[in-house]
């Protein structure tokens, strides 16, 4: 079956363009001046990114490149332009379009791009998903779309990454309907798990552990769904054992005076007692925590001019006591609270897979009839997913405008997203989506993309923005400058500072710009920036495919990855870069000394966007021979980018709900990409709290 989205296609402002789907069978449009047909170009050149449109001005066709933004009046020349045609290539080998303005037969012609006709410019009529007024809008020209005051993002930049050409992904095609159904669901299993964590333990469900969860299935899961898991294995998520297990037998938070250490350590030991005497435990076990329970209430009792510093001593005395204990009469019970969740998740995602096949049927769409798209195995510069599914029609979607906000409601449920990225989209979406040039299913596709990612993240207040969060924008610069990054490896359409970005869900995503998700990614060149979720099980399956990576690739390839500077006990992934035979060089940025953007920029007061790191970021260059040839990091290097990660005279919040309850047993950051990409940077453990940094 072709592939049919994900592309650019610039034109005069009544031109009509032919989508490049590499399809024999479909009619080729006609102008409206003339009834002439437009050729299709061959699918060498559609893969490379070429399509061939109608100049109304000139009345005549040319030749544009969605990859390059290049027109020409003349064919393009097979193997000349975007595609590297030997799998053995050098940098200075390469002859792209646009890194070669030598040529005398190629004219690029004076017309300008075609602009949509933006809803966020005033004077507009909104869009809404229907067809009604087509004709009317065509004639009309297309007024300067909304531009932000403060753009955190350089669409510009064009890509270095290579890839081997690859066929269009099976994923089966976003619908508002489906997404919809896909909420509520994921809204329940929420419900179930705090359920589950209040009747079975006692304690309430461990601050963004869920959202973790999700991050760290899709490391092992080979299910069908983008969010929800479905085909995992093991079955026991080992992040969410761990958190709860942390919880229990009750959850510690930081205290600041000595009456709160004083009445934790008295809950602790209340609680400790309760649990082993309710559970089936051993007789060792039960006089182990009733011994060392009975002795800290004795002193309690006798001991009042003790400080804030002892009664946290003795509290970390007794948890090493009686921790041990309590975990194993809790075991059986957390195992079920994991296994209970996950598998319900599996029936919702065979409920709404099953939805979503009837819905394509009822469209005429088959999912199983298509032929696979045959692809050269050639190297090429990075493109978005494309899907090889035709989407269905999409319902109505309406938008309007709240001040500087954007509101997308389909069926009640409302969408929001600032001006500034309702136009970021709009410009992604015209750079990477190949089967909507009339950008009738824009409104309903970012309508699905925002709410997936608000449904990823949860709803609560300040829950999940530190799980997607960005480096700052004068970071970027000096990545793109001195050690010639175009890449973001962990990224959103919503966060993105480059166009070329992988993410958590190529089925929506991919049509604004998306190249999959990255443990899917298999780049042969290129400068990178990973930046990954704060989830150790995702961090550790990083590293793995970086060095894969590395080892497979003789061209420059270059990776500058930040973690955080996590110690007490170091990360298994830490360890492993530092000892990367890869390991080019290594530097920590101090905390509170750089900053992060939120992941709810989208969305967030420009006050709040920036907020400062409480612990410290490890960067790291993971680069093999040739990569280190181009892109040294040398001292001058370090020493700008240095420059450029330094905090601004701004002043900066941290993240997190509250000041009062930043010590919780997750305030070490543990995060999605996803994706999507994300920093969950809540105020550092003390020496007392509960460790969470191998969650």
């Amino acid at each position: 079956m072709t592939s049919e989205n994900h592309a650019t296609v610039k034109a005069d402002s009544a031109a009509l363009v032919m989508s490049p789907t590499g399809s024999t069978s479909q009619a080729a449009p006609f102008s409206p001046s003339t009834s002439k047909p437009i050729q299709e170009l061959p699918d060498e050149l559609i893969q490379a990114g070429w399509s061939k449109c109608w100049s109304k001005r000139e009345n005549r066709p040319y030749y544009f490149n969605r990859f390059t933004n290049q027109s020409l009046w003349e064919m393009p020349v097979l193997g000349q332009h975007d595609v590297i045609v030997s799998s053995g290539f050098r940098a200075n080998q390469i002859s792209l379009l646009w890194m070669s303005e030598s040529q005398d037969s190629i004219f690029v012609t004076p017309t300008t791009p075609t602009i949509p006709i933006s809803p966020s410019t005033p004077g507009v009529k909104p869009w809404v998903n229907t067809t009604d007024d087509k004709q009317g809008q065509t004639s009309v020209p297309a007024p300067a779309p909304y531009r932000p005051s403060v753009v955190y993002w350089d669409l510009d930049v064009q890509t270095n990454a290579v890839i081997r050409e690859r066929a269009p992904a099976d994923h089966l095609p976003p619908h508002p309907e489906i997404e919809l159904q896909r909420a509520q669901l994921t809204t329940k299993l929420r419900q179930h798990y705090h359920e589950l964590c209040s009747q079975r333990e006692g304690i309430e469900p461990p601050r963004e552990s869920f959202n973790r969860w999700l991050l760290e299935r899709k490391v092992v899961d080979k299910g069908l769904d983008p969010l929800l898991p479905s085909e995992c294995d093991p079955v026991i998520s080992t992040s969410m054992f761990r958190e709860i297990m942390n919880d229990i037998p009750i959850r510690l938070s930081r205290i600041k005076y000595k009456e709160e250490a004083r009445k934790l350590l008295f809950k602790y030991a209340e609680a400790a007692k309760k649990m082993i005497d309710s559970r089936n435990a051993t007789p060792e076990s039960r006089k182990v925590v009733k011994w060392n329970v009975e002795d800290t209430m004795n002193w309690l009792r006798r001991d009042h001019s003790a400080s804030k510093e002892d009664y946290m001593d003795r509290l970390e005395h007794l948890r090493k006591q009686c921790g041990p204990h309590v975990a194993s009469v809790a075991k059986d019970s957390v195992e079920g609270i994991c296994s209970k969740i996950y598998h319900i998740s599996a029936e919702y995602v065979r409920r709404i897979r099953q939805t979503h096949l009837t819905l394509l049927k009822e469209c005429n769409i088959s999912v199983d009839g298509a032929e696979p798209t045959a692809v050269q195995d050639r190297l090429v510069y990075c493109y978005p997913v494309r899907l090889s599914i035709p989407s269905p029609p999409q319902p109505r979607v309406e938008l309007h405008f709240e001040n500087d906000v954007a509101c997308l409601r389909y069926k009640g449920e409302m969408v929001k997203v600032n001006r500034g990225h309702f136009s970021k989209l709009e410009l992604l979406y015209r750079y990477s989506c190949i089967d909507d040039t009339r950008f009738e299913k824009f409104l309903s596709r970012v309508w699905c993309l925002i709410k997936r990612y608000q449904v990823m993240f949860g709803s609560g207040v300040n829950e999940g923005s530190g799980l997607q969060g960005a480096l700052p924008v004068p970071v970027f610069e000096a990545l793109n400058k001195q050690f010639g990054v175009t890449f973001e490896c962990f990224a959103s359409p919503l966060n993105c500072y480059f166009k070329q970005f992988c993410s958590a869900f190529p089925d929506t995503d991919g049509f604004f710009g998306s190249r999959g998700p990255f443990l899917s990614f298999s780049p042969a060149s290129g400068s990178f920036e990973a930046n990954p979720p704060f989830c150790e099980e995702f961090m550790d399956a990083m590293v793995t495919h970086l060095e894969d990576l590395l080892e497979r690739s003789s061209e420059p390839l270059s990776f500058i990855i930040f973690v955080p500077e996590w110690r007490d006990p170091p990360t298994p992934a830490l360890t492993r870069m530092e000892a990367s035979r890869f390991r080019r060089h290594q530097m920590m940025v101090p905390a509170f000394e750089h900053e992060y953007r939120s992941g709810s920029q989208h969305i967030c007061k420009r006050e709040e966007i920036y907020y400062k790191s409480v612990h410290g970021t490890a960067v790291i260059f993971l680069q093999n021979n040739a990569g280190f040839s181009k892109w040294e990091p040398t001292t001058e290097r370090i020493q700008e980018f240095l420059a450029a990660y330094k905090v601004s005279g701004r002043s900066l919040p941290s993240p997190g709900p509250s000041s009062t309850s930043t010590g919780d047993k997750d305030s070490k950051p543990v995060q999605e990409q996803s994706s999507a990409r994300s920093q969950d940077n809540s105020s550092p453990v003390d020496k007392t709290a509960p460790d969470t940094t191998n969650i």
